[in-house]
């Protein structure tokens, strides 16, 4: 592998004394990073876009890596013009909440993804469980622009992995492409994980006697998977498109590393619908066991009910005006009443007992 030896200073490949044409101001922390890259090796650091591309454009080797994090309209445009990326894909850079999807343009490839956090919370409350946000990525034969919306999913580290790789980071745009794509799906593969146990917890609360776990926990779980298979399913068919599509500007070398990127983010699609259902047969069997509770408790009112019922029934009789009632005037009337009314509630009780009524 070849190694360019560094420039002593650089410069804007214009006319003499041509001023540097001015970058528009961006919001705070809108521009990342943007760097050259030769060979694999970084050459400059804190250059403007304009004078990267044209460093690169002037040497007819290497790419300028751009990082963007919620860029607005106007640096947008801006980049979009100097790179000759198409106003369609570059309007939805600006605007998140896209879609994963691949397209082409002529031989610009504008890859859109979805990243998922996982928020730590707790089993039996409702409350938020994923969070999510886009990465955007844009490559063409001399560069490769990552345009990122969220709090999370940042790709300082990713940089760092590559640029420690010189020989990944020689192959291209594309290595840069198959490293962000492979870093989304590994954050899927976590999240999975993460969301797994939960279902694990939710499965053995369910299933665990005398344990009271409110059904909206449930739902809120199915809602945040939903949430993240939403976010990860569609992404299934741009991977198949970047694998197989032989017409796509990507090295050979890239396309063989988006398959293994391909297989696990399949692995993560397939365990997502599992959790689906296995979701929606634990809000059966809560629902099940809602029911089944109230049931019992609906036997044991009425069984008591219907103990209560009995020296109701008796005193009632009694309580009636009328002169002649069995036994009104005998000596042992109250007594017995009293003892015939325990007896028949004794009775009912033990019944009840004996087919788990009470």
């Amino acid at each position: 592998m070849s190694s360019l030896p560094p420039l002593p200073s650089f410069h804007w490949p214009g006319r003499p004394g041509e001023p540097v044409p001015a970058t528009p101001a961006a919001p705070h922390g809108a521009i990342v990073d943007c760097a050259v890259y030769v060979d694999g090796q970084r050459l400059w650091d804190r250059c403007t876009y304009k004078n990267a591309l044209a460093e690169v454009r002037e040497r007819k080797a290497g790419f300028v890596w751009l990082g963007l994090l919620e860029p607005g309209k106007e640096l947008m445009t801006d980049v979009a013009e100097t790179f000759g990326l198409h106003s369609l894909a570059a309007e939805d850079a600006v605007h998140a909440h896209q879609r994963p999807k691949l397209e082409r343009y002529d031989d610009i490839l504008f890859l859109v993804m979805r990243t998922v956090q996982y928020l730590e919370h707790e089993l039996k409350t409702v409350a938020e469980i994923v969070d999510t946000g886009e990465i955007m990525v844009f490559t063409g034969p001399d560069f490769v622009i990552t345009v990122r919306h969220g709090e999370h999913g940042g790709l300082a580290g990713l940089r760092k992995d590559l640029e420690a790789d010189p020989a990944q980071l020689a192959l291209g745009p594309g290595a840069v492409l198959h490293a962000v794509a492979d870093h989304v799906v590994d954050t899927y593969v976590t999240v999975t994980a993460d969301i797994e146990e939960d279902v694990d917890a939710m499965e053995e609360e369910v299933f665990t006697p005398a344990n009271k776990l409110q059904i909206e926990a449930i739902y809120q779980l199915k809602r945040e998977v939903v949430e993240l298979r939403r976010a990860v399913k569609p992404l299934q068919l741009p991977l198949q498109v970047l694998t197989h599509d032989t017409t796509l500007p990507l090295p050979k070398e890239i396309r063989r590393y988006l398959r293994d990127v391909t297989d696990h983010h399949t692995a993560v699609t397939e365990q997502i619908l599992d959790f689906n259902e296995s979701l929606s047969a634990l809000i059966n069997a809560a629902l099940a066991k809602v029911s089944v509770q109230q049931n019992t408790d609906m036997r044991k009112i009425s069984a008591w009910a219907a103990m209560a019922a009995v020296p109701t029934a008796i005193a009632g009789i009694y309580g009636m005006n009328f002169d002649f009632l069995p036994e009104l005037r005998w000596h042992y009337g109250y007594p017995i009443v009293i003892g015939v009314m325990v007896l028949l509630c004794t009775m009912l009780y033990v019944n009840f007992r004996r087919n788990k009524w009470l």
